[in-house]
């Protein structure tokens, strides 16, 4: 016989106080708590003791009670200050688990009997305030955690108030009178079975309480969880689903305003412990519903066959009804997206005038004619909102791919556990910075480092530490660097400057005759008053239209600083991290020794994270005059971030996949232009700017991306991320020759 067709026992109370005299050898009065199938009573012996001892009903299954008890004990082995109420043995000798589950005659035949420890503490109800909420949650999941290692045969027990069998409920909508409300319970197990019923394998799954609510929970003085009780739905099922039945029992008696904040902050509290997939926090709203439905359902069916218990059995459902219909006033849709899922991607025309209507005309443009939409994005490919894959042979900033997983968890498991600023002591910081000094060629004395977030901060700080060495206040660059957006560096990036407009202070080479215009261009500056600071190049001549001069230019270069007592920094923010397909440091390819490096874009894979390396007497000169700090820069979830980048760089060996997939993609790319670069850094020159923006614009819709670069956009500009393969390379190949063709 099923536990919800039996009929609760009938024991009176001083016949419960004596079978719990005579099975547990507990003296003391019974006071009835009331109980949806059994009968619970309060065994109190007058002095704060006794116990707590529940009858079951003859539907009851021996191995499920075993289950329930095994349960308990576990979670006390594995989380001993988690307060569940423990079982307490019999009296009489037994074997195993049976001492916890002796049985007494009654009426209408013989029943299982357990007493349990009595708990302190009281019910919660909707005055329950932000903070035990939150408790509340963070309980339910410590709870998930202690059990998820536990299993017992009869876990797979098919129970209804179990979520997993919604679509059951359908044969107990004749009980409930009201055709609207049987019409609105109808619509939620439809929802259920065209939503979450197909997506119930994706959810994770194990042993649960089955029964977390506020009436199955004391709380403390202070709103804290002190007491679990009534492990009596136990079953093996989806851990969203159990979660469910906790936010549909806090949000019962909330104020129509206040219902959705509330269950945000029961997720926030349960996921100190246990974070929430996308998947699960997609279903919750409907397994919330589905958990009112399974309420007013089962309790109009048990009504009618025990309308003696009525009282408790309906406790719940005016509120039940009234957030039911809550729900569908506000919208399904809304209430998902409230409880956590995951937005709907909005149109691209709509989004894309919000974006100017809200982000302004300082923003530069969008960079296809047709707008790359993207929702999510894997390692070479990114995914626009109508699902469309399309290959990025463009950013550098993934350099190890998008979404890779070991630098997203790396981002997770730090953001849980400390994200602080460096004014405190951590490893993370210090582990980054060492291994960024190790990874600058021996012997070049770059030996100091300190940590910023963007590639602009990054050669801003640069720049301060050049002037503060050197007093002056001249920078010579590459004609059309681009180095940053600060106020001091787009004086540094002619790439940004407005037609007409030539930064006093700042005098500009050729990539391609850096040993003949360097020293022309220090003279200038000198005659200009203002003598070199800095000379500033781009590892890659990236916005230059991607060159590679010889490695003496750029030696010619660094000697003619020298000789002006000038500081050479190497801003490695876009061609570094292994982009250059041989060393991590592209300038090192070169053979140099700058003073300064600048890290940044692709440090993070994402995140952000810059660094500036120098040499230990550099930083010293600045800090004679001045500190700095930046709250961020090294923050311990970016260190984590870029330490993890290094680490794939090296396990997945992306520097010799960049040499090799780049050496063949330049060798594929020849028919269509001059090509240069080096790894996967390539630039391919067309006629003019028209044709490599058509071009970049055609493989847009074709599914590829790339970009175009140099004075007059004439270059088509390829980076992708680093673990791009011969075969994106082909695909990239083949769509440009249909393009060009």
């Amino acid at each position: 016989m099923n536990v919800l067709e039996a009929p609760p026992p009938r024991f009176a109370a001083d016949e419960v106080a004596a079978v719990a005299a005579q099975l547990f050898g507990v003296e003391g009065t019974a006071v009835d708590l009331g109980s949806e199938r059994d009968q619970t009573f309060l065994i109190d012996d007058g002095a704060g003791g006794g116990g707590v001892i529940k009858i079951s009903n003859l539907g009851e299954d021996a191995s499920v009670l075993d289950l329930e008890t095994a349960a308990i004990l576990h979670v006390a082995r594995v989380d001993p200050q988690l307060p569940v109420a423990r079982p307490l043995p019999a009296r009489a000798a037994g074997a195993g688990l049976e001492i916890y589950r002796p049985t007494a005659e009654g009426a209408d035949g013989r029943h299982f009997v357990r007493l349990f420890e009595r708990a302190d503490g009281q019910s919660g109800g909707p005055d329950l305030g932000d903070a035990a909420v939150g408790a509340y949650a963070a309980a339910h999941a410590r709870l998930n955690v202690a059990l998820r290692g536990f299993f017992h045969p009869a876990a797979g027990r098919e129970l209804l108030w179990d979520l997993r069998h919604t679509p059951q409920l359908r044969p107990l909508l004749e009980s409930i009178g009201d055709g609207g409300r049987r019409g609105l319970v109808a619509a939620v197990i439809d929802r259920f079975e065209e939503r979450i019923v197909p997506r119930w394998p994706w959810l994770r799954a194990h042993v649960v309480h089955g029964d977390f609510n506020l009436d199955n929970v004391f709380l403390d003085e202070a709103g804290n969880v002190s007491g679990i009780l009534d492990f009596g739905d136990t079953s093996h099922t989806a851990m969203a689903a159990d979660f469910a039945v906790a936010v549909a029992s806090l949000l019962r008696g909330r104020p129509d305003d206040d219902v959705f904040r509330v269950a945000r902050l029961a997720v926030d509290g349960y996921q100190r412990h246990i974070p929430l997939e996308q998947v699960e926090l997609d279903a919750l709203g409907d397994l919330v519903a589905a958990r009112l439905a399974a309420i007013v359902s089962i309790s109009a069916w048990r009504v009618e066959r025990y309308p003696e218990n009525a009282e408790y059995i309906q406790a719940w459902d005016d509120d039940s009804w009234h957030l039911l219909e809550l729900f569908v006033d506000t919208g399904f849709d809304v209430v998902l997206r409230e409880l956590g899922a995951a937005s709907t991607a909005q149109p691209t025309a709509g989004l894309a005038e919000r974006r100017r209507s809200l982000l302004g005309a300082a923003l530069t443009d969008l960079t296809y004619a047709e707008p790359v939409h993207v929702v999510r994005g894997e390692g070479v490919w990114l995914v626009e909102a109508a699902g469309r894959r399309l290959l990025d042979a463009y950013n550098n900033v993934p350099v190890v791919g998008h979404c890779h997983p070991r630098v997203t968890e790396a981002v997770v498991r730090q953001s849980r556990l400390l994200n602080t600023h460096a004014r405190y002591l951590y490893e993370p910081l210090i582990e980054l910075a060492d291994r960024l000094v190790d990874s600058m060629p021996p012997g070049s004395g770059l030996d100091t480092v300190m940590l910023v977030n963007s590639g602009s901060e990054a050669n801003e700080l640069a720049w301060r530490l050049a002037t503060a060495a050197t007093g002056r206040a001249g920078a010579v660059v590459t004609e059309h660097a681009y180095h940053g957006v600060t106020a001091a560096i787009s004086d540094l990036s002619p790439e940004e400057w407005a037609a007409g407009y030539r930064a006093a202070g700042t005098a500009l080479v050729s990539p391609l005759s850096l040993a003949s215009d360097t020293g022309r261009a220090i003279a200038e500056l000198d005659a200009a008053g203002v003598g070199l600071a800095a000379m500033f190049v781009d590892s890659g001549f990236t916005s230059d239209g991607i060159q590679t001069p010889a490695p003496e230019e750029l030696a010619a270069a660094l000697r003619a600083t020298h000789a002006a007592g000038g500081v050479f920094v190497a801003d490695e923010v876009q061609a570094g991290h292994g982009r250059g397909g041989e060393q991590l440091w592209t300038f090192a390819s070169y053979g140099i020794a700058p003073d300064v490096v600048t890290l940044g874009k692709p440090m993070g894979n994402g995140y952000p994270v810059a660094a500036v390396v120098a040499r230990r007497e550099i930083f010293d000169e600045l800090a004679a005059h001045t500190r700095v700090f930046s709250t961020f820069g090294g923050n311990p979830v970016a260190a984590r971030a870029a330490l993890a980048v290094l680490d794939v760089i090296a396990d997945e060996r992306l520097i010799e996949n960049a040499h090799r997939v780049g050496a063949r993609l330049r060798e594929l790319l020849r028919p269509f232009g001059e090509v240069r670069g080096r790894g996967l850094l390539i630039g391919v020159q067309l006629a003019n700017g028209n044709a490599a923006e058509r071009v970049v614009d055609q493989l847009r819709q074709d599914g590829i991306l790339i970009g175009r670069t140099g004075r007059d956009g004439d270059v088509l500009k390829i980076r992708p991320p680093l673990v791009f393969r011969d075969e994106h390379a082909d695909l990239l190949v083949q769509a440009l020759a249909r393009v060009l063709s």
